[in-house]
């Protein structure tokens, strides 16, 4: 199986970058067609779209499929992967790194993601030692919450948080993403919140905001 990310580049030699991490069960290739969508040909970005590593994951009877982290229930205080989160935290800051040695600053790589690669967009772009462009997190939820106080990194303290999230989304209720917003406002962070009428999904006004966002940073 080859776990090579996805790069597609919006021109030559670019200057920012994007790493974008899918969610649960899929794969790098799951949103590499937003890369047009989002309508970026003005600025030159390279996005980065890793797959995250093949194991059990606990509500899906042990199936194994691409997961950054095992998820133990669905339920506001289901125990969470601790040892995964961060298993994948490494492996996504050796991404950000590489990106670095490649001649892109890291206050200009962003870190995207949807659903469970959402949670882990937040939970490095609060913790990685140097200042980042900024957090995109879709439809989704702060991981580790409880230890955000302790773990983050003063460099990101008032980095750039877009997060969106659809009213009706049946797998990760929109109240669990208002706590989450509450709690990174609580640690003082500056959140350009979004909502929507939709599902679990990601929609046409969103990408229309996020890209307005994007176009700005």
């Amino acid at each position: 199986m080859d776990n090579t990310p996805i790069i597609v580049e919006t021109n030559d030699n670019p200057t920012h970058a994007v790493i974008w991490l899918h969610g649960l069960g899929a794969d790098g290739h799951d949103f590499v067609p937003i890369v047009d969508t989002l309508q970026l040909h003005d600025k030159a970005i390279r996005f980065v779209f890793p797959h995250a590593p093949v194991q059990a994951v606990t509500i899906n009877g042990g199936a194994e499929m691409r997961a950054w982290y095992d998820i133990l229930g669905l339920d506001r205080d289901s125990n969470q992967d601790e040892i995964g989160v961060r298993e994948s935290e490494q492996l996504i800051s050796t991404l950000i790194d590489e990106q670095i040695e490649a001649g892109i600053a890291a206050e200009n790589i962003s870190i995207a993601g949807f659903s469970q690669g959402g949670a882990m967009a937040l939970h490095i772009g609060l913790r990685y030692p140097k200042k980042l462009a900024g957090i995109i997190a879709l439809s989704t939820y702060l991981p580790l919450a409880d230890h955000v106080e302790t773990d983050r990194s003063d460099a990101n303290q008032n980095i750039p948080i877009f997060m969106a999230h659809g009213f009706s989304d049946a797998v990760l209720p929109f109240s669990f993403a208002e706590l989450s917003r509450d709690r990174l406002q609580d640690l003082g962070y500056t959140i350009d919140w979004h909502e929507y009428k939709m599902g679990h999904e990601v929609c046409g006004d969103e990408i229309g905001d996020l890209s307005s966002w994007l176009q700005a940073s």
